[in-house]
């Protein structure tokens, strides 16, 4: 009887165990507010750190100035006077806006001052302005990330 009692206090204990690290390793994959990085205006692609798996949900949020024609400061946005010509990374929409892509080749995508979207393919987050010449740009912009996983998310 009294081994009875041990092997089931001995079980019990470990059931606790593994419960408890069961829980300790269940990771999130909302990640709100975990990525804050600014994005430098006169460099190119820059990564976020931040891993994006395709139908995951996506949020961006921008906030800052930055410098794409000289003496013009605007905000992630881009250039409120100027469209972006057909030779820049994005042709639609204002020249110096936050612009995106997921991958070292993936599409590009507007992203302004906020974008929400589901992502189409997986891969890092990058982020840069949306012009041709870098070099004579300056300022940056903060960006805020959150990465949901959805019913559609695949790894």
């Amino acid at each position: 009887m009294r081994k009875i009692l041990l092997l089931a206090s001995a079980f019990a204990v470990l059931v606790t165990l593994a419960q408890t690290a069961q829980q300790t390793l269940t990771v999130s994959r909302a990640h709100t507010d975990l990525i804050a990085k600014q994005i430098y205006a006169y460099r190119d692609w820059q990564s976020t750190g931040m891993r994006i798996d395709q139908g995951d949900r996506f949020e961006v949020e921008a906030q800052g100035e930055w410098l794409y024609t000289p003496g013009e400061y605007h905000g992630p946005e881009g250039h409120p006077t100027f469209p972006a010509p057909s030779f820049y990374p994005i042709a639609s929409g204002s020249g110096g806006a936050l612009i995106g892509r997921i991958g070292e080749n993936g599409l590009h995508f507007l992203i302004g001052e906020r974008v929400n979207m589901q992502a189409r393919e997986h891969g890092i987050l990058y982020l840069r302005i949306n012009d041709d010449i870098l070099i004579d740009n300056d300022g940056w912009v903060a960006v805020r990330i959150n990465v949901t996983e959805t019913e559609d998310s695949l790894p």
